[in-house]
């Protein structure tokens, strides 16, 4: 077997694929060998698009056989293996040919459409559920449940968990704002950070600037800084009291805020249950000025939680 020259994608996340296959060959059962050899032997973005079953029926063979092979070689799952697979492949394609090619991969059929975005939603949030690291978690919550006020910050595609993160605070009484400004205009949000105060960054994987002037402020003024993120986690480790890891889409067809809005969640029920009396009250307070501001004959009471 010449596993040298198969493949489509830049060295990186393939080329790692293909040592831990050739290393491993002799070990692997024969079901697993036809899972590694079609791994190694198809473009990359077929393997990035597919779901377990979809690369069990292409290489003849189960959806457990893929998931045994992929452990046999290392991975968690099919999701880390498409994280090692994504930088490789995004770097050597431009995000419009990356949006053709899923086009391409979906069709029009509705069915296989709505297959593909469940499925990733599914792998993301298990594969983010794996990644909770509990003492992170609870440092986490520590730094939020102290904070005089609480920053969320998130640029585009994070501007949405950023932004639910402050406003599901507030409602449980805790003073927070976003930002998602960028350049000059960001001086102005970074302003009022002062001691005490908690910062909390949703920011995937691109190292932006003003990622290093937020958190550089933040220490100069003695705020503490919360990063939720996946490829900057090593990054920013030494300049964060807590990394929480939040998965991207590896193909864009889910939404790249999803594990990061779960997480927000997840820190804002932990918050909850800190102070659940507060909580119950800020919830009161917010239904009774919905009630005030329905129009006459609306149905009372009928806001959310």
């Amino acid at each position: 077997m010449d596993i040298s020259r198969v493949g489509s994608a830049a060295p990186g996340g393939l080329t790692r694929l293909r040592a831990t296959v050739r290393d491993l060959w002799d070990e692997l059962p024969t079901s697993e060998r036809t899972v590694a050899q079609y791994l190694i032997s198809t473009p990359v973005e077929q393997v990035m698009f597919a779901s377990t079953q979809e690369l069990g029926t292409a290489s003849g063979t189960s959806n457990a056989t893929v998931v045994r092979a992929l452990q046999r070689l290392g991975y968690a799952g099919l999701p880390a293996l498409k994280r090692e697979l994504a930088a490789d492949f995004t770097a050597a394609q431009a995000p419009d040919v990356r949006l053709a090619q899923r086009i391409a991969h979906v069709g029009k059929d509705l069915d296989k459409i709505c297959n593909d975005v469940f499925d990733e939603t599914r792998e993301r949030l298990d594969q983010c559920r794996g990644l909770v690291d509990t003492e992170a978690l609870g440092r986490a919550v520590t730094v939020l449940a102290e904070a005089r006020e609480v920053f969320c910050y998130g640029v585009a595609a994070c501007e949405l968990a950023a932004r639910h993160l402050a406003r599901a605070l507030g409602r449980i009484g805790r003073r927070a704002r976003f930002a998602g400004d960028t350049g000059f205009a960001l001086a102005d949000a970074l302003l009022p950070l002062g001691r005490g105060d908690a910062v909390v960054v949703f920011q995937p994987g691109r190292p932006l600037a003003e990622l290093t002037v937020l958190v550089e402020r933040a220490r100069a003024v003695g705020a503490r800084v919360v990063f939720i993120t996946d490829e900057l986690s090593e990054a920013f480790a030494d300049r964060a009291e807590a990394v929480l890891l939040a998965p991207y889409t590896p193909t864009g067809t889910t939404n790249e805020s999803l594990t990061g809005l779960v997480l927000a969640d997840v820190l804002v029920l932990a918050l909850t249950t800190l102070d659940d009396t507060s909580a119950v009250e800020h919830s009161h307070q917010l239904n009774a000025l919905r009630d005030k501001l329905l129009e006459p004959g609306e149905q009372r009471g009928r806001g959310r939680p």
